[in-house]
């Protein structure tokens, strides 16, 4: 029988975490990605006001993904000293974002077929 010792607990609370930073900032650039497919089409419109102007250019996903990039590296320093709060933020935005784009494409394949 093995005994864990707090190094290997370590260990794997910062792989699941960055899995977890991994899937939040490839869930945001999806967002980007379905949000501009499905606003040049007119199946939506940008619900941001900041970003309402940029979503036209290629600002806009390179301000998602700069955006997710200093959110991610954020929660990766708060982690460090409070890993259980950013564990919860970046599940929180892990779900959210995962809602959102299941939403948007929901929108998209229910009006595109009208």
């Amino acid at each position: 029988m093995t005994v864990s010792r707090p190094f290997d607990i370590h260990v794997a609370e910062q792989s699941r975490m960055r899995l977890l930073l991994g899937t939040m900032i490839a869930l945001i650039v999806a967002d980007g990605l379905i949000s501009r497919f499905l606003i040049a089409r007119g199946f939506a419109s940008e619900g941001n006001p900041f970003l309402q102007p940029l979503i036209g250019g290629n600002m806009f996903l390179a301000l998602k993904l700069g955006g997710s990039l200093l959110a991610a590296l954020i929660l990766r320093d708060i982690h460090r000293r409070l890993p259980r709060v950013s564990l919860i933020v970046t599940l929180f935005f892990v779900i959210f974002y995962t809602l959102l784009n299941f939403w948007s494409l929901f929108i998209f394949f229910f009006t595109s077929r009208v």
